[in-house]
Protein backbone atom coordinates (compact mmCIF):
# COMPACT_ATOMS: atom_id res chain seq x y z
CA UNK A 1 0.00 0.00 0.00
CA UNK A 2 2.80 2.19 0.77
CA UNK A 3 4.49 1.70 -2.54
CA UNK A 4 1.05 2.40 -4.30
CA UNK A 5 1.08 6.31 -2.32
CA UNK A 6 5.08 6.80 -3.62
CA UNK A 7 3.83 5.75 -7.03
CA UNK A 8 1.32 8.28 -7.46
CA UNK A 9 3.08 11.01 -5.55
CA UNK A 10 0.35 11.34 -2.83
CA UNK A 11 2.18 14.85 -1.74
CA UNK A 12 1.76 16.10 -4.80
CA UNK A 13 -2.23 15.20 -5.26
CA UNK A 14 -3.31 16.39 -2.31
CA UNK A 15 -1.55 19.96 -2.89
CA UNK A 16 -3.72 19.54 -6.53
CA UNK A 17 -6.43 19.34 -4.41
CA UNK A 18 -5.73 22.09 -2.07
CA UNK A 19 -4.92 24.40 -4.59
CA UNK A 20 -8.05 24.07 -6.62
CA UNK A 21 -10.47 24.27 -3.07
CA UNK A 22 -8.35 27.35 -2.06
CA UNK A 23 -9.65 28.60 -5.56
CA UNK A 24 -12.98 27.96 -4.71
CA UNK A 25 -13.68 28.86 -0.95
CA UNK A 26 -10.31 31.41 -0.69
CA UNK A 27 -10.89 33.18 -4.04
CA UNK A 28 -14.31 32.90 -5.01
CA UNK A 29 -16.52 32.70 -2.37
CA UNK A 30 -14.75 35.61 -0.38
CA UNK A 31 -15.32 37.51 -3.37
CA UNK A 32 -19.21 37.02 -4.33
CA UNK A 33 -18.44 35.62 -7.33
CA UNK A 34 -21.12 33.85 -9.48
CA UNK A 35 -20.44 29.93 -9.56
CA UNK A 36 -21.47 26.29 -11.02
CA UNK A 37 -20.71 23.65 -8.64
CA UNK A 38 -21.83 22.69 -5.17
CA UNK A 39 -19.75 21.38 -2.86
CA UNK A 40 -20.46 17.77 -4.22
CA UNK A 41 -19.63 18.63 -7.81
CA UNK A 42 -16.40 20.60 -7.18
CA UNK A 43 -15.46 18.04 -5.49
CA UNK A 44 -16.09 15.10 -8.33
CA UNK A 45 -13.87 18.03 -10.49
CA UNK A 46 -10.53 17.87 -7.76
CA UNK A 47 -11.29 14.04 -7.86
CA UNK A 48 -10.92 13.52 -11.47
CA UNK A 49 -8.07 16.10 -11.96
CA UNK A 50 -6.62 14.19 -9.01
CA UNK A 51 -6.97 11.07 -10.71
CA UNK A 52 -5.57 12.14 -14.50
CA UNK A 53 -2.52 13.70 -12.21
CA UNK A 54 -2.20 10.27 -10.86
CA UNK A 55 -2.23 7.97 -13.98
CA UNK A 56 0.38 10.60 -15.16
CA UNK A 57 2.72 9.74 -12.10
CA UNK A 58 2.08 6.10 -12.74
CA UNK A 59 3.04 5.99 -16.32
CA UNK A 60 5.98 8.42 -15.73
CA UNK A 61 7.49 5.76 -13.29
CA UNK A 62 6.63 2.98 -15.79
CA UNK A 63 8.72 4.49 -18.59
CA UNK A 64 11.44 5.68 -16.63
CA UNK A 65 12.53 2.20 -15.06
CA UNK A 66 15.75 2.90 -17.37
CA UNK A 67 16.88 5.52 -15.82
CA UNK A 68 15.37 5.20 -12.61
CA UNK A 69 17.29 2.81 -11.74
CA UNK A 70 20.72 5.02 -12.41
CA UNK A 71 19.16 8.38 -11.10
CA UNK A 72 17.68 6.72 -8.13
CA UNK A 73 17.43 2.92 -7.76
CA UNK A 74 16.46 2.93 -3.66
CA UNK A 75 13.39 5.06 -5.10
CA UNK A 76 12.34 2.70 -8.19
CA UNK A 77 9.06 1.40 -7.52
CA UNK A 78 7.43 -0.55 -11.14
CA UNK A 79 9.15 -3.78 -11.44
CA UNK A 80 10.65 -3.91 -8.18
CA UNK A 81 7.81 -3.16 -6.05
CA UNK A 82 4.96 -3.11 -8.08
CA UNK A 83 4.76 -5.08 -11.58
CA UNK A 84 4.61 -3.56 -15.02
CA UNK A 85 1.24 -5.34 -15.75
CA UNK A 86 -0.46 -3.79 -12.07
CA UNK A 87 1.22 -0.28 -13.32
CA UNK A 88 -0.64 0.02 -16.46
CA UNK A 89 -3.55 -1.70 -15.04
CA UNK A 90 -3.49 1.34 -12.27
CA UNK A 91 -2.95 3.73 -14.99
CA UNK A 92 -5.69 3.18 -16.90
CA UNK A 93 -7.97 2.68 -14.49
CA UNK A 94 -7.42 6.19 -13.21
CA UNK A 95 -7.97 7.50 -16.41
CA UNK A 96 -10.93 6.01 -16.76
CA UNK A 97 -12.10 7.25 -13.40
CA UNK A 98 -10.60 10.92 -14.43
CA UNK A 99 -11.58 11.05 -18.15
CA UNK A 100 -15.16 9.85 -17.32
CA UNK A 101 -15.63 12.22 -14.20
CA UNK A 102 -14.70 14.96 -16.51
CA UNK A 103 -16.95 14.40 -19.36
CA UNK A 104 -20.12 13.74 -16.78
CA UNK A 105 -19.66 17.14 -15.52
CA UNK A 106 -19.00 18.53 -18.68
CA UNK A 107 -22.45 17.45 -19.49
CA UNK A 108 -24.19 18.37 -15.95
CA UNK A 109 -23.23 21.90 -16.38
CA UNK A 110 -23.89 22.06 -20.05
CA UNK A 111 -20.75 22.18 -21.69
CA UNK A 112 -20.06 18.70 -23.15
CA UNK A 113 -16.98 20.43 -24.90
CA UNK A 114 -15.32 21.12 -21.76
CA UNK A 115 -14.62 17.32 -22.02
CA UNK A 116 -11.48 18.13 -24.18
CA UNK A 117 -9.85 19.65 -21.26
CA UNK A 118 -9.45 16.10 -19.38
CA UNK A 119 -8.83 14.08 -22.28
CA UNK A 120 -6.06 16.64 -23.41
CA UNK A 121 -4.34 16.49 -20.41
CA UNK A 122 -4.65 12.99 -20.15
CA UNK A 123 -3.57 12.39 -23.89
CA UNK A 124 -0.47 14.97 -23.29
CA UNK A 125 0.71 13.17 -20.10
CA UNK A 126 1.26 9.84 -21.90
CA UNK A 127 2.62 11.07 -25.20
CA UNK A 128 4.69 13.17 -22.82
CA UNK A 129 6.12 10.07 -21.33
CA UNK A 130 5.64 7.81 -24.61
CA UNK A 131 7.54 9.89 -27.05
CA UNK A 132 8.13 13.78 -26.43
CA UNK A 133 10.09 12.87 -22.81
CA UNK A 134 12.87 11.96 -25.60
CA UNK A 135 12.42 15.21 -27.23
CA UNK A 136 14.57 18.54 -25.69
CA UNK A 137 12.30 20.74 -24.09
CA UNK A 138 9.57 19.78 -25.75
CA UNK A 139 8.74 16.88 -22.63
CA UNK A 140 9.65 20.14 -20.46
CA UNK A 141 7.23 22.46 -22.01
CA UNK A 142 4.13 19.90 -22.32
CA UNK A 143 3.83 19.12 -18.86
CA UNK A 144 4.48 22.42 -17.43
CA UNK A 145 1.59 23.73 -19.25
CA UNK A 146 -0.47 20.77 -17.64
CA UNK A 147 0.53 22.16 -14.07
CA UNK A 148 -0.59 25.66 -15.36
CA UNK A 149 -3.90 24.85 -16.25
CA UNK A 150 -5.08 23.68 -13.28
CA UNK A 151 -6.08 26.86 -11.95
CA UNK A 152 -7.45 27.57 -15.16
CA UNK A 153 -9.51 24.10 -15.37
CA UNK A 154 -11.23 25.36 -11.68
CA UNK A 155 -12.26 29.03 -13.70
CA UNK A 156 -13.38 26.83 -16.45
CA UNK A 157 -15.89 24.37 -14.60
CA UNK A 158 -16.94 26.57 -11.81
CA UNK A 159 -16.84 30.46 -13.50
CA UNK A 160 -17.52 30.52 -16.90
CA UNK A 161 -20.90 28.36 -17.20
CA UNK A 162 -21.94 30.95 -14.45
CA UNK A 163 -21.07 34.57 -16.57
CA UNK A 164 -23.97 36.40 -17.29
CA UNK A 165 -24.11 40.36 -19.01
CA UNK A 166 -24.33 41.57 -15.47
CA UNK A 167 -21.71 39.94 -13.54
CA UNK A 168 -19.06 39.47 -16.44
CA UNK A 169 -16.49 42.40 -15.06
CA UNK A 170 -16.65 40.86 -12.16
CA UNK A 171 -15.97 37.22 -13.16
CA UNK A 172 -13.55 38.46 -15.75
CA UNK A 173 -11.75 39.77 -13.21
CA UNK A 174 -11.41 36.27 -10.95
CA UNK A 175 -10.49 34.58 -14.27
CA UNK A 176 -7.57 37.00 -14.97
CA UNK A 177 -6.13 36.55 -11.57
CA UNK A 178 -5.94 32.73 -12.07
CA UNK A 179 -4.56 33.10 -15.41
CA UNK A 180 -1.68 35.13 -13.56
CA UNK A 181 -1.12 32.32 -11.43
CA UNK A 182 -1.32 29.91 -14.22
CA UNK A 183 1.42 31.63 -15.62
CA UNK A 184 3.24 31.56 -12.82
CA UNK A 185 3.25 28.08 -12.07
CA UNK A 186 3.61 27.34 -15.94
CA UNK A 187 7.14 29.62 -15.23
CA UNK A 188 8.04 27.76 -12.06
CA UNK A 189 7.42 24.15 -13.09
CA UNK A 190 9.22 24.84 -16.49
CA UNK A 191 12.26 25.67 -14.10
CA UNK A 192 11.85 22.70 -12.23
CA UNK A 193 11.68 20.42 -14.97
CA UNK A 194 14.66 21.45 -16.64
CA UNK A 195 16.50 21.39 -13.08
CA UNK A 196 15.82 17.86 -12.47
CA UNK A 197 16.62 17.07 -16.08
CA UNK A 198 20.24 18.10 -15.02
CA UNK A 199 19.89 16.30 -11.63
CA UNK A 200 19.24 13.07 -13.92
CA UNK A 201 21.63 13.33 -16.54
CA UNK A 202 23.38 10.31 -16.00
CA UNK A 203 20.09 7.87 -15.97
CA UNK A 204 18.57 10.12 -18.84
CA UNK A 205 21.64 9.60 -20.72
CA UNK A 206 21.93 6.24 -20.46
CA UNK A 207 17.55 5.45 -21.76
CA UNK A 208 18.58 7.33 -24.53
CA UNK A 209 16.75 10.81 -23.22
CA UNK A 210 17.82 14.28 -25.30
CA UNK A 211 17.45 16.56 -22.79
CA UNK A 212 18.68 19.73 -22.51
CA UNK A 213 21.68 18.97 -20.29
CA UNK A 214 22.58 16.07 -22.14
CA UNK A 215 22.45 18.10 -25.90
CA UNK A 216 23.72 21.39 -24.26
CA UNK A 217 25.96 20.64 -21.47
CA UNK A 218 25.17 21.42 -17.71
CA UNK A 219 26.92 24.70 -17.87
CA UNK A 220 25.22 25.72 -21.08
CA UNK A 221 22.10 25.01 -19.24
CA UNK A 222 22.70 26.41 -15.59
CA UNK A 223 22.81 29.56 -18.01
CA UNK A 224 19.60 29.15 -20.03
CA UNK A 225 17.87 28.61 -16.40
CA UNK A 226 19.31 31.74 -14.79
CA UNK A 227 17.76 33.43 -17.56
CA UNK A 228 14.23 31.61 -17.40
CA UNK A 229 14.20 32.59 -13.66
CA UNK A 230 14.25 36.40 -14.61
CA UNK A 231 11.31 36.02 -16.04
CA UNK A 232 9.10 35.43 -13.02
CA UNK A 233 10.99 36.97 -10.57
CA UNK A 234 10.10 40.54 -13.02
CA UNK A 235 7.07 38.77 -13.14
CA UNK A 236 6.89 38.63 -8.80
CA UNK A 237 8.11 42.60 -8.94
CA UNK A 238 5.81 43.31 -11.43
CA UNK A 239 2.81 42.17 -9.37
CA UNK A 240 3.77 43.24 -6.30
CA UNK A 241 4.60 46.88 -7.46
CA UNK A 242 1.34 47.09 -9.49
CA UNK A 243 -1.25 45.41 -6.48
CA UNK A 244 0.08 44.61 -3.49
CA UNK A 245 2.51 47.44 -3.05
CA UNK A 246 0.30 49.31 -0.32
CA UNK A 247 -0.33 46.11 1.27
CA UNK A 248 2.86 45.42 3.92
CA UNK A 249 2.25 41.91 4.96
CA UNK A 250 1.59 40.90 1.45
CA UNK A 251 4.95 42.57 0.36
CA UNK A 252 6.68 40.68 3.13
CA UNK A 253 4.85 37.09 2.09
CA UNK A 254 6.25 37.82 -1.76
CA UNK A 255 9.72 39.02 -0.54
CA UNK A 256 10.35 36.06 2.12
CA UNK A 257 8.63 32.95 0.64
CA UNK A 258 8.76 33.88 -3.30
CA UNK A 259 11.39 36.53 -4.47
CA UNK A 260 14.00 35.74 -1.87
CA UNK A 261 13.73 32.08 -2.61
CA UNK A 262 13.96 32.76 -6.28
CA UNK A 263 16.65 35.09 -5.75
CA UNK A 264 18.87 32.28 -3.98
CA UNK A 265 17.99 29.63 -7.06
CA UNK A 266 19.35 32.17 -9.37
CA UNK A 267 22.61 32.63 -7.49
CA UNK A 268 23.25 29.37 -7.03
CA UNK A 269 21.96 27.72 -10.56
CA UNK A 270 24.81 29.88 -11.86
CA UNK A 271 27.68 27.87 -10.44
CA UNK A 272 25.33 24.47 -9.66
CA UNK A 273 27.24 21.32 -10.80
CA UNK A 274 26.32 18.38 -8.70
CA UNK A 275 23.55 16.52 -8.41
CA UNK A 276 22.53 17.26 -4.72
CA UNK A 277 23.07 21.04 -5.59
CA UNK A 278 20.49 20.26 -8.51
CA UNK A 279 18.14 18.70 -5.92
CA UNK A 280 18.12 21.40 -3.51
CA UNK A 281 17.52 23.90 -6.07
CA UNK A 282 14.94 21.42 -7.40
CA UNK A 283 12.92 21.98 -4.08
CA UNK A 284 13.67 25.48 -3.35
CA UNK A 285 11.40 26.03 -6.59
CA UNK A 286 8.79 23.45 -5.49
CA UNK A 287 8.50 25.19 -2.35
CA UNK A 288 8.43 28.66 -4.40
CA UNK A 289 5.40 26.70 -6.59
CA UNK A 290 3.34 25.75 -2.97
CA UNK A 291 3.50 29.36 -1.24
CA UNK A 292 2.85 31.09 -4.59
CA UNK A 293 -0.08 28.85 -5.26
CA UNK A 294 -1.45 28.33 -1.82
CA UNK A 295 -1.28 32.40 -1.64
CA UNK A 296 -5.00 32.46 -3.76
CA UNK A 297 -6.28 31.54 -0.48
CA UNK A 298 -5.17 35.02 0.85
CA UNK A 299 -6.14 37.63 -1.89
CA UNK A 300 -9.47 38.42 0.53
CA UNK A 301 -7.11 39.60 2.87
CA UNK A 302 -5.88 41.73 0.88
CA UNK A 303 -7.83 42.60 -2.06
CA UNK A 304 -11.01 42.99 0.60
Amino acid sequence: MLSFFKLIRTGNLVFIALTMFLIKYGLFEPFGVAVTLNLLGFSLLVLAVVCVAASGYVINDIFDVKADVKNKPDRTIVNSRISEKNAYRLFFILNIIGVGLGFYLSNMIGQPGFSAFFIFGSAILYLYNSQFQQTILVGNILVSVIVGLVPVGVGLYDLLPAITDQNQQTQSVIFSILIDYSIFAFLINLLREIVKDQEDIDGDYNAGYKTLPIVLGKNRTNKILFALGLLPLGFLIFYTYKYLFENTPAVIYTLLLLVGPLLFFLINIWTAEKKKEYSRLSFVLKGILFFGLISIGLLQFILL
